[in-house]
Parts: C-alpha cells; structure tokens; sequence
C-alpha cells in the first residue's frame, strides 16, 4: 500500500498526540509518588560551615514533610561552582537538588565564564533566609559612626584600609559598593577566610572591617569591636543598637541569601511540591530560631520571586564590579 503525504500526516498526529498524553500521565504520576527514593542536597563549601548548616537544617525539614531522606552532601571548590555546575547538569527529577548561596551572583559578576548559565540552568524553588553583613571598626578607633568613615576616607582617599576575606568576595564587592555609593577610596585588604580579618581590625592593623554577622557579633557583644552599621537597609534584630547604612546612605543595601534550587526543566508539580514543603520549614520556630543565631533572618518565596530576585543580585554584582574594574577570573 502507498501512503502519501495526506494519509501519513494525520497518522503522524494521532500518533504524537498518544505518546505525549502517555507521556503527561508518567509525568503526573511520578510527581503524585514523589518522593519515592532520598533525596540529596549539594553544597559548595566547608562541612560544618553556614552553607552546610542552612542545609542540614532545611534537609531536615524536608525529610519530616515529605517523608523520605533529604542528605546534604559537600561539593566544594571553585567559590562553590563543582556545585553548582554538578547540579546544572544533573536530571531534572526532583532527587538532586543545591543550596546557593550570595555568593552564585557574585560567580556570575566575577567570572569571564562559566560552565553553567547562572540564572536559566536552574528551577529556583525558594528562599530560605536573607543577611546582611556588619561593618566595623576597633572600639579604639576614632571612627565611631558611618559618616565619621566617609569623612575620614574623602579627608585622605586610599588611606583607609577595610578587611574581605577574599577578592571577589561578597564582602569585598560590599566594600567596593559603599565606596562607590559615597564617593570615597578606601585600601582594599583581602584575607582567606577565617578569623583572621576580624582580629586584625580589632588590633587596628586594619581600619575597617566587612564582615558576617555571625562573625562579628560576639567580638562586638565582647566590646572588642565596634559596629558601625548593617548593609541591610533596615536594622536587625541580631544587633538592634546599630545603624543601618542606608539611614547614612539611603538606598544603600547588600543582603546575601542562601536558596534552594533544582536543575532547570523540574516538572511543574514536583516544582510546587518542594516549595511548599520549604515554605512550611522556614516557618517551623525552631528552624527560624537556629537561623536567626546564624545571622539571618528565615524566609521563603516563591519560584518565580526567587529567580527575580537572583536577576538583580546578578545585575547588581556587574555593575560593582564594572564601576570597580576589578579583573574577571
């Protein structure tokens, strides 16, 4: 028998139609059964850290409300993009999934290239908390307010030095942005992490610290340090005493964040799934309260809040490091 072009087509049709309503049943059905195996976590940084930690405590959760394993698993290196790019590339299924960090957008600022779109290779899920960093200075300082730093750094441009604790780091762009913000030139001092920046502010070999709340509020519970200011534009529970910078600097805000994320092309209803389950997490008290000793402040939104809100990070990330000409890695 000879088919031609008329007699095929509809065959053809009736033929896609059934193997994309089979295929949309399987879809459904795996998303009703999901989860039905553990489920795993990635992290890009130090076990025991507060990527690792803000893991642990959202794995757990899961674990209670959808009823099988959520295990956190370490991925280090590269500023945490083995990570990411490990995820970007995994099976869009629902059992690999990642917690990003303030530092992904800063990856995306800093890097000529990566091996993974940072925004698009991705289903953003949620939120999970917000925080901002403290900047701070030796209580032996005459430095004793934000304003007092901006007039002694336009007074003698390069002379002030403030501590990161790293080049590319958020806490260095965070530095580079108030420089920008109020027109002044500060000394940039990069560490490797650690307890080093805090202690050598604290000593006054460094003018000017930038730093986690986490790190700094026990030195400035222990009079030791001397806050000057939160870059979150409001005050914060953690230190309710200290400025914001934005009431110095209106409109002055860096925030980092920690997010849970899949890879892109998550179906829909594992998608609504997961951060339902996300959202009832953060909202637990006491995950609220161990977030809160961590520095931050527990929040959820939702996907589509979450991938706006990584756009303007990113966005924001350029145009300091731009405006800096500090070189692409």
């Amino acid at each position: 028998m000879r088919f031609d072009r008329t007699t095929v087509s509809p065959i053809a049709r009736a033929l896609a139609l059934a193997l994309a309503i089979a295929a949309s049943g399987s879809t459904a059905a795996h998303a009703q059964s999901y989860p039905s195996k553990p489920v795993k976590i990635y992290q890009g940084f130090a076990v025991g850290g507060n990527a690792d930690t803000i893991g642990r405590l959202v794995a757990q959760g899961l674990t209670e409300e959808l009823g099988q394993p959520f295990l956190v698993e370490a991925k280090t290196g590269a500023g945490g993009n083995i990570a990411s790019d490990f995820v970007a590339k995994s099976a869009a299924d629902g059992y690999t999934l990642v917690l990003l960090t303030g530092g992904h957008a800063v990856s995306a600022a800093m890097y000529k290239a990566l091996a993974f779109d940072p925004l698009n290779d991705f289903k953003w899920l949620s939120l999970v908390t917000v925080f901002p960093f403290v900047i701070g200075t030796s209580t032996d300082s005459k430095i004793k307010t934000i304003a007092d730093l901006i007039a002694a750094a336009r007074s003698e441009p390069g002379k002030l030095s403030f501590s990161s604790v790293g080049i590319g780091t958020t806490q260095h762009l965070a530095g580079e942005l108030l420089q920008s913000t109020a027109k002044i030139k500060m000394l940039h001092i990069p560490y490797r992490g650690g307890g080093a920046p805090v202690q050598d502010v604290i000593t006054g070999r460094v003018d000017i610290l930038f730093d986690s709340v986490t790190v700094s509020r026990a030195q400035v519970a222990g009079g030791k340090l001397r806050a000057l200011g939160v870059t979150s534009t409001t005050r914060i529970p953690q230190l309710p005493e200290v400025p914001a910078v934005a009431e110095t600097l209106p409109g002055f805000n860096v925030t980092s964040w920690a997010a849970i994320a899949a890879p892109a092309g998550l179906p829909a209803e594992i998608t609504d799934r997961l951060h339902a389950a996300i959202a009832k997490t953060v909202a637990k008290p006491d995950v609220g309260k161990r977030l809160f000793d961590l520095g931050g402040l527990a929040t959820s939104s939702t996907p589509e809040e979450t991938a706006k809100h990584v756009a303007r990070e990113i966005e924001t990330w350029k145009r300091v490091v731009d405006q800096a000409s500090i070189p692409k890695q």
